[in-house]
């Protein structure tokens, strides 16, 4: 009795925890095609609150799983706000967690969880440590304090940080002083009453100063390109093209998947007569993306959905659709053998859009019928033409065609499921992971072994260990796992 009492409390964990890591690599706490951004989170922060007040130790180890930027941020926030519930023998280790992963996020999040730390009323003693570590491990500091001006200013005082020299005059005793030593500061200063002096400026303090001295924008956008970030040049790329600007997009520096996404955002016309420049770009994204976190497979099969639902949200714009085909473009250069098979057939991968009904039977067994050794699946898991058409195959190749599971299924999902707590599945019979990008690939399918439900507890948290070992001994980049293994 005792023993079965004891089993049944290790499956419930695992599937706990296998649940919410899954959920922190597709929620972002946006909408989404099928759900609304206050739905998803809601649903999101009741599953941090749960797995934090029963897991403490496995929540916070959990940043080392590879889950995304927004989960990550939530994780940090509520670990600081509770920081009285955590054992001796773990405040070390939550603590270098915590730091690590604060230090990893893009800076604009970074700070704004720092910020949140005063709008939450969170002030404790580690707080305020991990706060003034932040500030003092930043190397372009100026950069930070020009660009990031009112939130340093809120963190330094929430957390009652001593900052000296001309950052500290800067920040609180005005910026008419009249000269700063610090380039950049002095730079700031002038570009108040200089328009020439804004284009040495961060982007998004520029376009201010911009409007402040009446300099059209087409000129304003030709000139301060040089300060531009690679996000910032994209989601300006648009407007740049209504005003007949040319915007210096160099696509070799864009991660696999918001390349896709660009791509993807171009009309089909462009993509047509840039055909070979853009299919370069991301079979050299893909090689790079390998060299980070490799990964070698023999004969694969993809089935990658499509259909209207992979446009996403307004917040989300083609997110399911650019990670499908972005993951296209990974396992091609991964793979021995590949072939890859749409939902709505397309003869040219960049020329594919989101249209249709969402079919997965269809081109799911054309590719169990492929020979492949690995069948992977990209797709929100809305299956509706005809409705669970892909689990009743699903179900039949693996009671009947495949009983001892030589071929290996893996469901790739980047939509979150807010009704439920998870991802939507396609079958009991394979496992479902969360995909936020493709990058993630040789992370999730060496995580779909918890998914499936074979791997005891004992695993999931020998493996959450070595991750957590990994990002903070250095031994590897977050996300790499020197390999696939995967026999489901």
């Amino acid at each position: 009795m005792v023993t079965n009492y004891t089993n049944r409390v290790e499956q419930v964990t695992r599937e706990d925890l296998v649940m919410f890591i899954n959920a922190c690599l597709a929620c972002t706490g946006q909408r989404e095609f099928y759900d609304d951004a206050y739905g998803q989170r809601v649903s999101i922060d009741f599953l941090h609150d749960y797995i934090l007040g029963n897991y403490r130790l496995l929540y916070a180890r959990s940043l080392a799983a590879g889950i995304n930027h927004f989960n990550q941020a939530q994780i940090i926030l509520k670990l600081l706000a509770t920081g009285r519930d955590t054992l001796p023998e773990n405040r070390q280790e939550e603590g270098a967690l915590i730091a690590h992963a604060l230090n990893t996020l893009p800076p604009q999040r970074a700070w704004g969880v720092l910020q949140q730390l005063r709008q939450r009323k969170i002030n404790n003693r580690r707080s305020r440590a991990i706060a003034r570590d932040y500030l003092s491990m930043r190397n372009d500091m100026s950069f930070h304090a020009v660009k990031y001006r009112a939130k340093v200013r809120a963190i330094a005082t929430h957390a009652h940080l001593k900052l000296h020299g001309e950052l500290s005059t800067f920040l609180f005793r005005n910026w008419k002083q009249n000269i700063y030593s610090t380039e950049l500061f002095e730079q700031f200063r002038q570009a108040h009453y200089s328009a020439e002096a804004i284009y040495q400026l961060p982007f998004t303090i520029a376009e201010g100063f911009a409007v402040k001295h009446k300099v059209p924008r087409d000129i304003f956008l030709s000139r301060i390109q040089q300060q531009m970030t690679l996000g910032e040049k994209l989601r300006f790329q648009g407007a740049a093209e209504r005003t007949e600007i040319e915007i210096d997009l160099n696509l070799g520096r864009l991660p696999l998947t918001k390349l896709a996404l660009y791509i993807l955002s171009l009309p089909l016309e462009t993509r047509q007569q840039q055909w070979d420049t853009l299919n370069q770009a991301l079979e050299r994204s893909a090689r790079s993306t390998l060299k980070k976190a490799p990964l070698k497979l023999g004969r694969v099969a993809a089935v990658l959905d499509c259909s209207y639902s992979s446009f996403g949200s307004g917040e989300k714009r083609r997110r399911p659709l650019g990670v499908a085909l972005a993951t296209h473009y990974l396992l091609q250069a991964a793979s021995k053998e590949y072939r890859a098979f749409w939902t709505v057939p397309v003869e040219d991968a960049l020329q594919v859009r989101p249209r249709g009904q969402t079919d997965l039977a269809t081109p799911l067994l054309a590719a169990l019928g492929s020979g492949a050794e690995l069948v992977v699946i990209v797709s929100d898991g809305c299956d509706n033409s005809p409705p669970n058409g892909a689990a009743e195959v699903l179900r039949i190749y693996r009671t009947k065609l495949d009983p001892m599971r030589r071929t290996s299924i893996v469901h790739c999902n980047p939509v979150y499921n807010s009704e439920d707590f998870s991802l939507r599945n396609l079958s009991s019979t394979i496992p479902t992971v969360g995909l936020r990008d493709a990058e993630d690939l040789p992370t999730m399918l060496g995580f779909a072994r918890f998914a499936e439900g074979s791997a005891p507890l004992s695993e999931l948290e020998a493996y959450l260990a070595e991750r957590v070992q990994q990002m903070l001994g250095g031994d590897g980049e977050q996300g790499e796992q020197g390999g696939f293994k995967y026999d489901g």
